[in-house]
């Protein structure tokens, strides 16, 4: 649903035959099957500098970087955080489905407090393993001007488009760096049916994730 809502607004634009997009090996790998443009599958938690280098050589290109919250907020914090502070124009979505997806479930940055996974078999216990990652607070209170940070749900795909439009124009505007958290879904390692998935995502995450937008840049007047 991320990514359908990455395509429409991508289409929407007219922007197809501008953008790279860079993919995490994790569970966003499958991602560059879906779309009719130019893409580079990078090393786990490596998508944005590789993004980074990209813009900074063709900076007529759109650079998207799509990860899961393992590759940007554990392996790839280090470089979420520097691209942040040094407001590259680049686009960064992220899914945050609250677990490591891809290797069976196990407690992410972004795993719930109480959350059962394969690592915390009886809940996180943020006494033990600490808090969990929030991060479009984080980017927007370490972001210079002009960047636009955003979190939105796959339960509102025309919210989250909307988000998604006005972080690639303001790479486009070429204000800044721009970052956009998609809470995501997991029923297979959630081991939820579609009542318990919806209500997990629209409920629990929700309330520790609020959505809205956290940053948004003024636009100068012509």
């Amino acid at each position: 649903i991320a990514l359908k809502a990455l395509g429409e607004a991508i289409g929407e634009l007219g922007i197809l035959d501008r953008v790279l997009y860079g993919c995490d090996i994790g569970c966003s790998l499958l991602g560059w099957d879906f779309f009719n443009f130019d893409s580079v599958q990078t090393h786990h938690g490596r998508t944005i500098p590789v993004v980074v280098g990209a813009k900074r050589a063709r900076p007529e290109t759109i650079a998207i970087a799509y990860m899961g919250d393992g590759g940007g907020y554990a392996i790839g914090s280090q470089h979420l955080v520097n691209a942040a502070m040094r407001n590259e124009k680049i686009t960064v979505i992220l899914a945050n489905n609250c677990n490591y997806g891809m290797t069976g479930g196990q407690m992410a940055p972004t795993t719930l407090p109480g959350q059962r996974t394969e690592t915390t078999p009886y809940g996180r216990d943020p006494e033990e393993t600490g808090y969990p990652t929030r991060g479009p607070e984080m980017i927007a209170a370490i972001a210079p001007e002009g960047a636009y940070v955003a979190r939105g749900t796959v339960a509102n795909l025309r919210q989250l488009k909307g988000y998604i439009k006005k972080a690639l124009e303001n790479q486009m505007a070429g204000r800044g760096f721009s970052f956009v958290e998609a809470l995501s879904l997991c029923p297979t390692n959630w081991r939820t049916n579609a009542k318990d998935t919806w209500a997990f995502l629209e409920g629990k995450m929700a309330q520790y994730f609020p959505v809205g937008e956290l940053r948004v840049p003024k636009q100068k007047e012509e």
